[in-house]
């Protein structure tokens, strides 16, 4: 029972760490795309009416996320197709989702995202 507990709790801290994992290498796919429009955290702040530009940073560092009803404006304001962006966003955001659709492990470190 209490190996159990241990193995599960093993689990969920390394889901947890796998989850962080992602979100900051979203956050850099993110930043590489907005530095190729060579646009500033501000410039895009004001592209999709955000008030602060501060959280551009907290998701390009994998602390905050997208909220959904952004994510059309943030694909159009990166020059991202949509249906791009949202698989990118799948694969970093909800990876047993992306695992299901597509069959892979999501993610693989050595392979470049779109």
């Amino acid at each position: 029972m209490v190996a159990s507990r241990l193995q599960t709790a093993q689990s969920v801290i390394v889901d947890q760490d796998l989850a962080k994992d992602l979100r900051r290498r979203l956050g850099r796919w993110l930043k590489l795309r907005r530095e190729e429009k060579g646009m500033t955290q501000a410039e895009l702040a004001e592209a999709l009416n955000l008030r602060y530009y501060s959280f551009i940073s907290q998701v390009e560092n994998g602390v905050g996320r997208i909220p959904q009803e952004l994510y059309p404006l943030w694909s159009k304001a990166l020059n991202v197709n949509e249906e791009d962006f949202a698989w990118v966003l799948l694969a970093h955001l909800e990876p047993g989702l992306f695992r299901m659709l597509t069959g892979k492990a999501s993610p693989d470190p050595a392979e470049p995202v779109l």
